[in-house]
C-alpha cells in the first residue's frame, strides 16, 4: 500500500502533534488522509499493470525519480538546509536499505497479487513493530499488546492462507515487505531523535534514484508512449500522496487520523474490481478485519500510554 502500504508518511520531523495532542482542524485532515489513500491506489494500480511489462527496478526508478518533482515543493517549505542535514549516515544507510527491500517487495507483490489482498496484509506492520521493537529496542510491552499481537498475527495466518496448497509465494513476499517495513519503522523511531524528517525523505528517494538508476541498463526495456506516461504518474502520484498524507498528520492527531489507513483496502478493493475483476475472498476479508482491530488496539493502547510512536512511523512512506 503504497508501500501498503504504507502502508507510513513522509512527515516533517516536528511538525505533526504527539499522540493525544489535538491539531489543527480533524475534518481536513481526515479528508487530506482519505485523499492521500486514493493517491496511492492509484499509483498501486499503475504498478500492478505496468509490473506485469516491465521489471520491478524500473519502476522503482521512476517511482523515485518523479516523486522529487511534487515532493521539491514540500522540501521547499521546509527548507533545503534540512534536507540535506544528515548526522547519521549509518541510520540513513540502514533505513534506506530495508525501505528500498520493503519496495521492492510490495511492488513485486502488486504486480502479482490482487491489489487489495497485498493491502491487508501490509496492514500488519504495526504489529510486527511492536514485537521487533522489544529485541531490537529493548522496549517493554505490556500483556495487553502482546495479546494484540498474538491476535493480529493469527489475522497474518487467516490471510496468507497456508492451508491452501501450502503457502502463496508472492503472499509470502508481501509478508516479507511488510517485515521490511517494520523494521524502516523502527530505525526511524531512533532517526527521529537526530534527523529531520526532510533529511529522511530526501536521503531515500536520492538513493532509490540512484540505486535503482544504476540497475536500469541491465534491467530496461523501452515503454510505449502510453506506459511512459504511466511510469511517470506513478512517482508523480506517489510524491503527491506523501505530502498530502503530510499534511493529514499536521492538521489532525495521530488517534484520530491513523485509522483511516485502513480505508486503504477499500480503494485497493474498488480499483481491484473496476480495473482486474478481483474480488478479495473471504479469508482476506475476514483476516485484514482481524489485523485492523489489533493494529487499532494497540495505537490507542499507545496513545494512552503517550508513546511517541506515531512520529517515528510516518517519517516516510512505505512505498
Amino acid at each position: 500500500m503504497a508501500i501498503a502500504t504504507t502502508k507510513a508518511s513522509a512527515l516533517v520531523a516536528g511538525s505533526q502533534p504527539a499522540l493525544g495532542q489535538a491539531s489543527g482542524s480533524t475534518g481536513r485532515a481526515i479528508l487530506l488522509m482519505i485523499a492521500s489513500l486514493a493517491f496511492f491506489a492509484l499509483m498501486d494500480a499503475l504498478v500492478k499493470d505496468l509490473g506485469s511489462r516491465y521489471s520491478t527496478l524500473q519502476i522503482v526508478f521512476f517511482r523515485s525519480f518523479f516523486a522529487f518533482v511534487p515532493l521539491a515543493y514540500l522540501l521547499y517549505r521546509t527548507g533545503w538546509a534540512n534536507a540535506v542535514k544528515i548526522n547519521s549516515y549509518s541510520g540513513h544507510a540502514l533505513r534506506t536499505l530495508v525501505g528500498v527491500a520493503a519496495m521492492f517487495c510490495f511492488f513485486y507483490a502488486f504486480a502479482h497479487m490482487p491489489l487489495a489482498d497485498v493491502v491487508a496484509i501490509s496492514f500488519a506492520a504495526p504489529i510486527f513493530v511492536v514485537a521487533l521493537s522489544v529485541p531490537l529496542l529493548g522496549e517493554k510491552v505490556g500483556p495487553r499488546r502482546w495479546i494484540a499481537v498474538l491476535i493480529g498475527f493469527g489475522g497474518v495466518v487467516v490471510m496468507v492462507d497456508p492451508g491452501a496448497g501450502m503457502l502463496n509465494p508472492v503472499a509470502v513476499i508481501a509478508l516479507i515487505g511488510t517485515i521490511f517495513f517494520a523494521l524502516a519503522m523502527i530505525v526511524l523511531r531512533k532517526l527521529g531523535r537526530t534527523e529531520t524528517g526532510a533529511s529522511v525523505v530526501f536521503s531515500f528517494t536520492l538513493v532509490c534514484t540512484l540505486a535503482s538508476g544504476m540497475a536500469l541498463p541491465f534491467v530496461w526495456t523501452t515503454p510505449s508512449l502510453l506506459d511512459f506516461a504511466g511510469l511517470i504518474a506513478i512517482g508523480l502520484l506517489g510524491g503527491t500522496g506523501q505530502i498530502l498524507m503530510t499534511y493529514a498528520f499536521k492538521y489532525g492527531d495521530v488517534a484520530v487520523v491513523a485509522p483511516f489507513e485502513y480505508t486503504a483496502i477499500l480503494w485497493a478493493a474498488l480499483l481491484g474490481f473496476i480495473f482486474w475483476g478481483d474480488i478479495p475472498g473471504l479469508n482476506i476479508w475476514i483476516g485484514a478485519a482481524i489485523v485492523m482491530l489489533s493494529g487499532l488496539f494497540i495505537l490507542f493502547r499507545e496513545a494512552n500510554l503517550k508513546l511517541p510512536r506515531g512520529r517515528a512511523r510516518r517519517l516516510q512512506t512505505k512505498r
